[in-house]
């Protein structure tokens, strides 16, 4: 069976394979891991995502329950075709390496279309923030107790490796900007210039060709 895209559909499975839950259980259970730092998480889909998942004959009803005057609520259980699909999927996840398609990636991809001044200048607020979120991290984990289990860390140590080395990566590309040291910022600087003094499409990019010789071959 394919993968979702999403791994909410994932969490529910291994929240099942624990002991059976409702709904409100599995994302009460989610938050109070805190696995909403790393999963994508709202009361909504997550009812969308069981209601899926029970069609597709991963999980099935066990029993409704009531306390006090709350709503009934409809427990939820594994079969043995969802352990299956638990185990593939994240057996996956873990094996194979896929490409992450990440807003900043995309951003430095796109980043040509705004001056270099300015993206100098929210790439400096960008790194002001990841040295914060770093630095909060490192008091979270001063807080925790020598003796806790690393295991139950391990997603926030992902993560904070990712953002150290997006640290690194930020910090020597506005040092590079600063200092006019990344290759093609003429002819980055010169596009909005063009803009500026009222030149777009064919005509900027004649001149720009024209000034920066026959290497380029974008539209402006």
């Amino acid at each position: 069976m394919k993968r979702p895209a999403n791994a909410l559909p994932l969490a529910v499975l291994t929240l099942l394979f624990e002991k059976p839950m409702h709904p409100y259980e599995m994302s009460t259970t989610l938050r109070q891991r805190n696995k909403e730092e790393s999963i994508r998480l709202n009361y909504g889909s997550l009812y969308a995502v069981v209601e899926s998942l029970r069609k597709k004959g991963l999980i099935v009803v066990g029993e409704t329950t009531r306390e006090g005057n709350r709503p009934e609520r409809t427990v939820y259980e594994l079969t043995d075709e969802g352990a299956t699909a638990m185990h593939e999927w994240l057996s996956e996840m873990l094996r194979d390496p896929s490409p992450q398609f990440t807003d900043f990636e995309a951003a430095l991809s796109l980043m040509g279309a705004i001056p270099p001044e300015e993206a100098l200048e929210l790439l400096r607020l960008r790194l002001k923030a990841l040295r914060l979120s770093s630095s909060q991290y490192e008091g979270v984990l001063a807080s925790i107790p020598e003796d806790f289990p690393a295991f139950f860390l391990i997603e926030g140590e992902y993560a904070s490796a990712l953002r150290q080395a997006e640290i690194a990566f930020v910090d020597k590309l506005v040092t590079d900007l600063e200092h006019d040291r990344l290759g093609g910022m003429q002819v980055w600087r010169r596009i909005h210039e063009l803009r500026e003094a009222g030149h777009a499409g064919e005509e900027a990019t004649a001149k720009l060709h024209e000034e920066f010789g026959g290497l380029l071959h974008w539209d402006i």
